[in-house]
């Protein structure tokens, strides 16, 4: 079995050629919030991984095995429940609305501009559909929001500007 320890987000900073050339695991969602489980890689290899506790893998991140080897995770195709507004009479706005109500009751939510994807409950199904939203069962990779406290690994982990640095040229200022 090969042991993996270590996961690199998005696979940054590595080479083009090295992800070409890297195998890759296939996993739902349940399997990608795990920190260790068992899984092969498209070569059949079986694989130990062994991430700290927490560490939720994304479709595109790396794994670095013990022997270097590098292997792509990919997000399998899962049965989820795709909401959209009404074509005929619905607007934007339904789905902010949805997602409000998804999120009131803490629900794992994939928010796309067009739809909003969780995994399969028929009590959400019906109070969306009462809401006047369509709701259709897809096979599709399920990736939810992070959070607003989830490690940068979900988000782009860089400064926008918002912070503002006040420097004062006085006494004492050596430019």
């Amino acid at each position: 079995m090969l042991t993996i320890n270590k996961l690199i987000p998005r696979g940054q900073g590595l080479a083009p050629a090295l992800l070409k050339r890297a195998t890759s695991v296939t996993l739902d969602w349940d399997q990608r919030q795990k920190s260790r489980l068992d899984a092969s890689d498209s070569q059949g290899r079986a694989l130990g991984i062994f991430l700290p506790p927490g560490t939720v893998m994304r479709g595109g991140d790396v794994l670095v095995a013990e022997d270097g080897s590098l292997i792509q995770v990919q997000a399998a195709p899962q049965a989820l429940l795709r909401v959209t507004r009404c074509a005929e009479h619905g607007s934007p706005f339904d789905l902010l609305r949805a997602a409000y109500h998804l999120g009131n009751r803490h629900v794992q939510l994939e928010l796309k501009p067009e739809h909003l994807q969780f995994e399969p409950d028929h009590v959400l199904a019906q109070l969306l559909r009462q809401m006047h939203l369509t709701v259709t069962e897809v096979q599709a990779a399920f990736e939810p929001e992070a959070g607003a406290y989830a490690a940068s690994h979900a988000g782009h982990g860089h400064a926008h500007g918002h912070e503002q640095v006040v420097h004062v040229h006085g006494p004492g200022c050596r430019h």
